[in-house]
């Protein structure tokens, strides 16, 4: 495929200073739309949900790779131009592009699979511009293919939110027919739990807010609460991004229980007791973006699940609002920004 010229411009969101959300770090701007490289593909933004994520990057918890960088890495495109090398994608596809952006496919952690660890790894809305935008160009490798009949603001949270808890929920290892605790039910805990529901767990969500926990029994928990679990955890996953949480969530496992922290930011972490926490054989595991695979596993296994993804929708030209009403609690399910 031969590359295009750039198409004209592109209306995009950046992070001008990170600071409080509140004091407005984003600014909308205007900016020439480029033409794709031999491996790229140019998107037609359609939809791109909003990941806590993306709050780190405005507000710093996340330091930005680079001055005035668009966030957004749950982007559902349609292909407007493609790169002379680009295969498997062409003009016309509606494709996802996701958080892992590109790795260098030689280190040992790329030849074996765990190419999330790869120290040279880039990443979308952090290393690239994003999707806060109505155009973004991504490396074709990375993208996915959508199943057609898939709504544009259903499918944008499965392509972050969706994969990382696909990912957190196999490094909880929980056992066939296990008792799973869910810390904090936002974006990505409201997916696991219909797919850990579905594998045939017992769900049992702790979170303060009253409208998720009313989200989390409609969902198919056992429990939601906002204290201890009523029954010992065979694995628990935390993604609210509270490190106070992790002595809470260990104490809850039953013996030989695994916590997967689901974060890329975490607050910091309590002593713990290794008695009441980590004696028993109790494991802690991080989680690390995800692998290409993961996403074509989980992919196909929401395909078919059609799980269901509570929306909360804002226009493009209101993705500041979209991140303070998640800092402040305010938004139960995922926010998707839409440019139509």
């Amino acid at each position: 495929m031969t590359a295009l010229p750039s198409t004209g411009t592109t209306s995009a969101w950046v992070v001008e200073r990170p600071a409080p959300i509140a004091s407005g770090p984003l600014r909308y701007v205007e900016r020439a739309t480029p033409g794709p490289g031999p491996y790229d593909v140019l998107l037609s933004v359609r939809a791109c949900g909003v990941c806590r994520t993306d709050l780190h990057l405005a507000e710093g918890d996340l330091t930005p790779r680079e001055p005035r960088r668009t966030p957004g890495h749950e982007v559902v495109g349609e292909v407007i131009a493609a790169g002379r090398s680009v295969e498997g994608v062409g003009v016309g596809d509606r494709v996802g592009a996701a958080w892992l952006a590109g790795t260098c496919g030689q280190c040992r952690y790329c030849r074996t699979g765990r190419e999330n660890l790869c120290p040279a790894s880039r990443y979308t809305g952090w290393d690239i511009h994003g999707g806060f935008a109505t155009h973004t160009l991504v490396d074709a490798r990375y993208v996915y293919r959508l199943p057609d009949g898939w709504d544009d603001e259903d499918t944008a949270p499965l392509l972050c939110a969706g994969i990382i808890g696909y990912r957190a929920l196999e490094r909880a290892e929980l056992p066939a027919g296990g008792r799973l605790g869910i810390y904090g039910f936002g974006a990505s805990a409201h997916l696991t739990a219909q797919l850990a529901v579905s594998r045939g767990a017992e769900v049992h969500v702790v979170t303060r807010s009253p409208q998720a926990r009313q989200l989390a029994l409609e969902l198919g928990a056992a429990s939601a609460g906002s204290g201890a679990p009523p029954r010992p955890l065979d694995s628990a996953i935390l993604f609210a991004p509270a490190g106070s949480l992790v002595p809470t969530a260990l104490e809850a496992l039953d013996r030989g229980g695994t916590l997967a922290i689901a974060g890329i930011h975490l607050s910091g972490i309590p002593a713990l007791d290794y008695d009441r926490h980590l004696f028993q054989e109790r494991s802690v595991r991080s989680v690390t973006a995800n692998t290409r695979e993961d996403g074509r596993a989980f992919l196909a296994e929401a395909a078919r699940l059609r799980p269901t993804v509570r929306v909360v929708r804002y226009p493009m030209r209101r993705a500041d609002q979209a991140l303070a009403d998640l800092a402040a609690g305010r938004v139960t399910g995922v926010a998707v920004l839409l440019t139509q």
